[in-house]
């Protein structure tokens, strides 16, 4: 799997969600570099959880149109007549 890498908007608004979510539910206050440390570590360790799950979804609703195409093509099949 390839490692997943953010842009450098992408981790700085992660780090300010990150950063606001534990000074509100935690009171504490976290500094940048600790806010980007944990960001990095919580991507490390639980994105590849959650992308799994969004390939799992994935793979279901192509599994679903895939049967839709398959039941499509059989309604297209024409019976032999009488010669």
């Amino acid at each position: 799997m390839t490692e997943v890498t953010l842009t450098p908007e992408e981790k700085a608004h992660l780090v300010e969600l990150l950063s606001a979510y534990v000074a509100e539910e935690l009171d504490f206050e976290l500094g940048r570099f600790e806010a980007e440390f944990l960001l990095d570590h919580l991507a490390r360790y639980m994105a590849p959880v959650f992308y799994n799950r969004g390939l799992l979804d994935a793979r279901a609703l192509l599994e679903k149109k895939m049967d839709d195409y398959t039941e499509a093509l059989y309604a297209l099949e024409q019976k032999p007549g009488p010669r």
